[in-house]
């Protein structure tokens, strides 16, 4: 787990073009504070920051390689970690003659290319993002992991093209940021900004899943995984036993090749099935297994008392880190800072603090992301068995009852189950997050563009899942939107600030193989979700866990925000120079509506209250979060 920043230039590279990229490593010392090395030639650079899991005395990076005969012909950086490294050596070393000089699994990415090509990216289990520089074609090669999970930025400039883990770094090369006025509209929306775009109107991304080719200048991306989902009949008792068999199987040898490294490695915990059972199959790998959480004092706002049970049962030490309100309130503009493009997930917070924890104890957490995505553990994915009785209506009936409920007073009980049974999937499904209607954005944006909608986002998702079952479609669209626009975002970018590695065994491409396979009926089966994977960790959760509804870190706004954090929240509002793109009255109205308890507009408040703190960070300048100064030692 690292960060790395290049520059292929279209001709000669200039002199400036490498104090930029150094400058750029610089800002990002956070994701690789064990060494830094830039390197390069007359047409690349190549920066890199270290935080060395693998291999620690050698695999330094940039990473040289090549065959014997030509030894210098590759140079990579390489963000993230390859959990079937070992096997990919072996098979490379006895079917190609491969030559290793280190202990690292860079090298199995580098010599892979070189003798397979760009399809050896398929053959990568694991997380990563990496860009190869062929110095004898001068053409560079990179890809990001399967769901996102690692990130990557990209510009191009008039001498070149630049990729970078983190977009601060980019722009050394770009200037001051610039909004997006689509971006922001998206994140209105979704709560984040979708990929590929960035808030920054001259940075995109990278997409999961896709890998890219620059030579003279030019930019060529290919998608190397479409995710499928398949269901097959499962019928009979011993189907559906060696089912939750295989999800087990699968599952307990993800978590055993994610326990690879030459350092600690711990566990976030919080009160769920998902990192509870991850936390449970790495005891079996750890028996002095540490695991995290974070909590608020606020009633009704801390699982604590839970995750201490389930450490409890698996036979784990546990340590819990308190967030005061005032710790949310004061951390959240460095935490903007880490994030690079707004996400208004409240989460962030507890997960910043309880890795800021953990890193004083470890150098590697687990953690349980990307369940609810592969097996169906959304609440909200009842909806097409629950609102099934519309679909049989004629779309003029459906109409008709969206007209009804948009009658019925705010807060009607039935009022919002019309609505949304009067639309289709593709009208109603946009994501885990829905903060702004897009009709509620006129009031509120300067200037509204009614031909951007979430549609620009999830109509493709649904034309290509157009014969799966309504549940699959809306996974579909989650590993898309929603799992890699905020979930993996503020997983990555808050331990990588505190300069700890985290790893998601859920999202293995061995799982999605067994997990793209289970049936709507074994998902929402028993008016639960993740029903086959629930049933498959009968053996390894404990039972007060096994079908607790999902929580993840609750964060009190709602609470917050009508008290202390007022005042906070309108200083914010009142003086942050975005006029060009938020009405502050409109702002200032929901939050003055909140706090009168007319309304429970926390999420929206917080949504515009981070975008404003983006915008005074990386636009105008006028706040200037303190960013601390990684100290940690090498080993753990």
């Amino acid at each position: 787990m690292c960060g790395f920043m290049t520059f292929i230039s279209t001709d000669a590279l200039r002199a400036e073009r490498v104090d930029q990229v150094r400058a750029g490593m610089a800002l990002q010392r956070h994701r690789g504070p064990d060494d830094t090395e830039v390197w390069h030639d007359d047409r690349a650079v190549l920066g890199f920051n270290r935080l060395s899991i693998i291999d620690i005395e050698n695999s330094g990076q940039p990473l040289r390689w090549g065959p014997p005969e030509d030894p210098d012909r590759y140079w990579m950086v390489f963000n993230g970690e390859i959990y079937n490294y070992l096997e990919l050596r072996a098979e490379l070393a006895s079917s190609d003659g491969a030559v290793f000089h280190t202990e690292g699994d860079g090298e199995a990415i580098v010599a892979g290319y070189h003798y397979h090509g760009a399809d050896w990216v398929q053959r990568l289990r694991g997380m990563f993002a990496f860009v190869i520089w062929d110095a004898r074609e001068q053409r560079a090669f990179g890809a990001r992991d399967w769901f996102g999970i690692k990130p990557l930025y990209t510009a191009a400039t008039p001498d070149g093209v630049a990729f970078s883990s983190e977009a601060k770094s980019l722009r050394e090369l770009t200037g001051t940021a610039r909004v997006s006025a689509r971006a922001l509209q998206h994140y209105l929306v979704l709560q984040y900004v979708p990929e590929p775009e960035s808030m920054d109107a001259g940075l995109t991304r990278i997409e999961s899943g896709c890998s890219f080719t620059v030579e003279d200048g030019r930019l060529e991306q290919t998608r190397y995984f479409h995710p499928v989902f398949d269901s097959r009949p499962v019928t009979g008792p011993e189907s559906r036993e060696a089912l939750y068999d295989r999800i087990a199987a699968v599952l307990d040898d993800s978590v055993a090749k994610h326990m690879r490294a030459d350092v600690t490695v711990g566990s976030f915990l919080s009160g769920g099935i998902d990192s509870t059972a991850i936390a449970a199959l790495a005891k079996r790998y750890n028996p002095d297994l540490l695991t995290f959480t974070a909590a608020f004092r606020a009633e009704g706002y801390s699982e604590n008392d839970v995750a201490d049970e389930s450490a409890r049962a698996i036979g784990v030490e546990h340590i819990t880190r308190w967030v005061t309100e005032e710790e949310l309130t004061r951390t959240l503009p460095l935490i903007i800072w880490y994030l690079d493009d707004p996400v208004a997930d409240p989460a962030l917070v507890p997960l910043y603090f309880v890795a800021n924890e953990a890193r004083k104890h470890v150098k590697v957490v687990l953690s349980g992301e990307g369940a609810d995505e592969f097996f169906g553990g959304y609440t909200i994915y009842h909806e097409p068995v629950s609102l099934a009785g519309f679909e049989h209506l004629p779309m003029a009936l459906r109409r008709g009852l969206g007209a009804v409920s948009r009658a019925l007073p705010n807060g009607m009980r039935g009022k919002d189950m019309l609505r949304r049974g009067a639309l289709r999937l593709e009208d109603r499904y946009y994501g885990n997050a829905r903060i702004f209607r897009e009709e509620q954005l006129p009031g509120l944006l300067r200037t509204y563009d009614p031909s951007i909608s979430f549609h620009d986002v999830t109509d493709p998702l649904y034309e290509a899942s157009r014969s799966w079952d309504p549940v699959q479609r809306m996974q579909h669209v989650d590993l898309f939107s929603w799992l890699r626009g905020d979930i993996l975002v503020k997983a990555d970018r808050m331990t990588m600030a505190n300069s700890l590695e985290l790893r998601v065994p859920f999202l293995d491409k061995e799982v999605f193989e067994i997990a793209r396979r289970i049936p709507m009926s074994e998902k929402l089966a028993g008016g639960t979700t993740k029903y086959a994977m629930r049933k498959a960790l009968e053996r390894i959760v404990p039972e007060h866990v096994l079908h607790r509804r999902k929580l993840g870190f609750p964060v009190p706004t709602r609470v917050y925000l009508r008290g202390d954090s007022y005042a906070w929240a309108r200083d914010i509002i009142e003086s942050s120079p975005t006029d060009e793109f938020i009405d502050p009255k409109a702002a200032m109205r929901l939050l003055d509506e909140h706090r009168a308890g007319v309304a429970d507009h926390s999420r929206r408040v917080w949504t515009i209250v981070c975008f404003m703190l983006w915008y005074d960070i990386f636009v105008a300048g006028t706040v200037t979060p303190e960013v601390p100064r990684p100290q940690y030692p090498v080993r753990l």
